[in-house]
């Protein structure tokens, strides 16, 4: 299983990194399959570096504010219009089967409501139409404790502490290879279950202490360090910070707490994710 940043930038675009959204790739079955950890603002245009969106199996989003969610509006544009497909049928889609989208309860509302603009004054209104994102995406809820597979990937949800309806991703590849993405969570029993010896614990760290003192929203350096050390988890990749919070703070913050290998998420870096050996679990 590979891992490919694709947006690594917390709560908004960076100047040099789109909002979250992370690329994972298995082989099997004669094939490569590609699934979407979110696809926040910004992140369709960085995606098409590494692969076409029309090769995309599935999206699961971790939550529903925009810097995790909203550039599936562009997706349902490119699946719509994309000349390959709809010129050989004059229909929108083109006939292609549609792409699963994973995400808590209201996300086909949700995305519905960014996408859809009445034509108020538009000379032109009559060209306008309902919109229907069914038509391109088959939707599914993402409940606490729910499981289910996408392609060779098999995925656990863990309700993690956040302003809204957030889930931690525990995702195991065909390999046997397990990535825990906490989405955006403050420190939590769910999220250390969620990380428990992973091989890779891919971690929001946003904030900083000392500076950040509101507690379930976000994690600092320090206390990511701390969960995937209570986790056991095989490496640490800190990611989602904004560009207002010093990098090199939250690392070493990380490190006074998690004596493994820690990293940063840049756009564009990339991990085999292999199972650990049994004698080092």
């Amino acid at each position: 299983m590979r891992l490919i940043a694709i947006g690594t930038s917390g709560s908004f675009p960076g100047p040099t990194s789109a909002a979250s959204c992370y690329l994972l790739e298995a082989d099997d079955g004669g094939r490569t399959h590609r699934i979407l950890l979110d696809l926040g603002s910004g992140a369709l245009g960085a995606l098409q570096a590494h692969c076409s969106p029309a090769q995309i199996d599935a999206v699961v989003l971790s939550h529903l504010h925009p810097d995790h969610c909203l550039d599936v509006t562009g997706l349902y544009v490119h699946r719509s219009y994309d000349p390959d497909f709809y010129f050989d049928t004059g229909e929108p889609g083109g006939g292609r089967e549609r792409v699963p989208v994973w995400g808590p309860v209201g996300t086909e509302r949700r995305l519905t409501a960014a996408y859809h603009t009445e034509p108020g004054l538009s000379p032109c209104a009559e060209q306008a139409h309902d919109t229907d994102l069914s038509t391109m995406f088959e939707f599914h809820d993402i409940t606490p404790g729910a499981s289910f597979s996408v392609g060779p990937f098999s995925i656990e949800a863990f309700l993690v502490d956040h302003p809204v309806e957030a889930y931690a991703l525990r995702v195991t590849g065909p390999g046997g290879g397990v990535l825990t993405y906490s989405g955006d969570s403050d420190a939590c029993e769910a999220l250390v279950a969620a990380a428990r010896e992973a091989d890779v614990f891919l971690c929001e760290a946003a904030f900083q202490e000392d500076r950040d003192t509101v507690r379930g929203i976000h994690l600092t350096g320090l206390r990511a360090g701390r969960v995937a050390a209570d986790a056991g988890a095989r490496s640490l990749v800190l990611t989602h910070i904004p560009p207002w919070t010093d990098t090199g703070t939250v690392r070493t913050e990380a490190a006074g707490e998690f004596d493994g290998p820690i990293g940063v998420a840049a756009p564009g870096a990339s991990w085999t994710i292999d199972p650990a050996p049994a004698a080092g679990r």
